[in-house]
C-alpha cells in the first residue's frame, strides 16, 4: 500500500513529522488520527486501522506529537490544548493539499484532543474514539507521584510505557483546567465511542460519560477484553473493521466507474500482515473480506484460505443459480443452501512443483419446499449452468504483469 512520509509546522513553529497512508486505487476521503498519550504516530493499533480505512478508498494521515517520535520540540514545552492545535493544523496542511479529513480518529489522550479540535475542523463528518478519557485531567495519574516536583520544579522526568518522558507544570495545569463536556455536546457530527470494559488506564465509565453529553448520532462498541493500547492483532483488527464499516455509513464514499473489461470494478488484494498471511480484500469501498491461512500453515485463521474463497464463489454461485431458475419457473422452492468441500490445502499446494494436479470440488445442496422429484432433479442439471461452475470447469487465462 502506497505511503508517503512528509513534515508541516505545529503550533510552535516545529516541524512535525507525519505519514499519509494511501489507497492503492483512488481516493475516496481522508482520515486523521491521532495517538495516544506519549506514544507515536506507528503504534500497532494506528497501522492496522489506517491499512483497513486505505484498503477502502481512505487516505490516513498519522502524525507524532510535537516533542514526540520523530517530531522535533521538546514535549514537557506542550500541553493538551497545544495537542489539539497540532490536530487543527494537521487537518489545515491536508486541507491544503485539496485533502480536508472527514474523519477524525483519536486514541486515549488523542481521542480527547479529537473531541476538543473537532470544532475548528468544518470539514469533519464523524469522529471516533478509542479508550479515550471524558476528563483530560484523568491522565495525571499515571504521574501521580511527580506532582510535588511538577509544582517545585516546574518539570518532572515520569515512566511512561516503559520509559522516561519529561512532563511540565503547564500541562498538569491545563488538563486540569479543560473541560470537555461543552465540545462533546456542541460536536453537530456522527461519534463512535470504542472503548475496553477491562481497560486498566482509561476506566469505561469514561466512554459512558462521552456518550451521555453527545447528542445523536452517536454509537457505542465495546473493544470487549482489549487492553488500553489494543496491542492484541485480533483486538485491532476487530477496532478497524467495526470503523471501516461505521464510517462509511457517513462519508459519502462514491467510487468512480469500473474501467473498461473489468464490469464488477477492481478486486484488490493487500498484504495485511507481513508476518504472516492475512490478505485485505477489497472490491471498492464497501465490499470487505480477509484471507489467511490456518495456523497449522503459519497463519493467523482470521480469513478464508484461498481454496476456501474459491470454494466460496462456486457455492455462491451454485445458489444464486438454482435460485434464479426456481424463480423464473414459479416453482415452491423455500430454501437452498450448498456445501462445498476442496481437498487441497493451499499451503502445501504451492510448495510443490512438478505434475498438475487435478481439483475436485465436491458439492451437495440442500433443497427445501414443495418440490416434486422431477423439479429436485431439473435444479440438480441447472446447478452444473452455474457461471463460476463452468468457469471452472473451462480452461482460464490469467494475465500478469508487474505495476511501475
Amino acid at each position: 500500500m502506497p505511503m508517503e512520509k512528509f513534515s508541516f509546522t505545529g503550533h510552535s513553529g516545529e516541524t512535525l513529522a507525519a505519514r499519509l497512508d494511501l489507497p492503492d486505487g483512488p481516493h475516496l476521503a481522508t482520515a486523521l488520527f491521532a495517538h495516544c498519550f506519549t506514544c507515536g504516530k506507528d503504534i500497532a493499533a494506528a497501522r492496522r486501522i489506517a491499512q483497513r480505512l486505505a484498503s477502502m478508498g481512505i487516505a490516513v494521515l498519522r502524525f507524532d506529537f510535537t516533542g514526540l517520535g520523530h517530531s522535533c520540540g521538546e514535549f514537557e514545552n506542550t500541553t493538551f490544548t497545544s495537542n489539539a492545535r497540532d490536530i487543527e493544523l494537521a487537518a489545515a496542511h491536508l486541507t491544503k493539499r485539496g485533502m480536508p479529513p472527514k474523519l477524525l480518529i483519536g486514541h486515549s489522550l488523542g481521542g480527547a484532543a479529537v473531541l476538543k479540535a473537532a470544532g475548528q475542523i468544518p470539514w469533519a463528518k464523524a469522529i471516533v474514539t478509542l479508550g479515550a478519557p471524558f476528563d483530560p485531567e484523568h491522565v495525571t495519574h499515571n504521574f501521580a507521584a511527580a506532582r510535588p516536583q511538577l509544582e517545585s520544579a516546574g518539570v518532572a522526568e515520569v515512566m511512561l510505557g516503559g520509559r522516561p518522558v519529561r512532563i511540565g507544570k503547564d500541562f498538569l495545569d491545563d488538563v486540569s483546567a479543560e473541560n470537555l463536556k461543552p465540545a462533546i455536546a456542541n460536536l453537530k457530527r456522527a461519534l463512535l465511542v470504542m472503548h475496553a470494559p477491562r481497560d486498566q488506564i482509561v476506566g469505561i465509565e469514561n466512554a459512558t460519560q462521552i456518550f451521555t453529553a453527545a447528542k445523536h448520532p452517536k454509537s457505542f462498541v465495546t473493544l470487549d477484553s482489549s487492553d488500553h493500547l489494543i496491542s492484541d492483532p485480533c483486538d485491532a483488527e476487530y477496532a478497524a473493521d467495526v470503523i471501516a464499516a461505521w464510517a462509511g455509513r457517513y462519508l459519502n464514499l462514491t467510487p468512480p466507474p469500473p474501467p473498461p473489461g473489468a464490469p464488477e470494478g477492481v478486486l484488490r488484494v493487500s498484504e495485511a500482515d507481513p508476518a504472516g498471511f492475512l490478505q485485505d480484500i477489497q472490491n471498492g469501498p464497501w465490499h470487505h473480506l480477509l484471507a489467511d491461512e490456518p495456523e497449522a500453515y503459519g497463519g493467523t485463521n482470521r480469513g478464508l484460505s484461498p481454496y476456501g474463497l474459491l470454494s466460496a464463489g462456486l457455492g455462491a454461485c451454485t445458489s444464486m443459480t438454482i435460485r434464479m431458475y426456481a424463480r423464473r419457473k414459479g416453482w415452491p422452492l423455500n430454501h437452498v443452501s450448498v456445501d462445498v468441500n476442496h481437498d487441497k490445502v493451499h499451503a502445501q499446494d504451492a510448495e510443490q512443483r512438478g505434475a498438475i494436479k487435478v481439483d475436485r470440488f465436491i458439492r451437495t445442496i440442500h433443497l427445501s419446499g414443495n418440490l416434486d422429484a422431477e423439479q429436485r432433479q431439473r435444479l440438480l442439471e441447472i446447478a452444473d449452468r452455474c457461471p463460476v461452475h463452468q468457469t471452472l470447469e473451462r480452461a482460464s487465462e490469467v494475465i500478469t504483469s508487474l505495476a511501475d
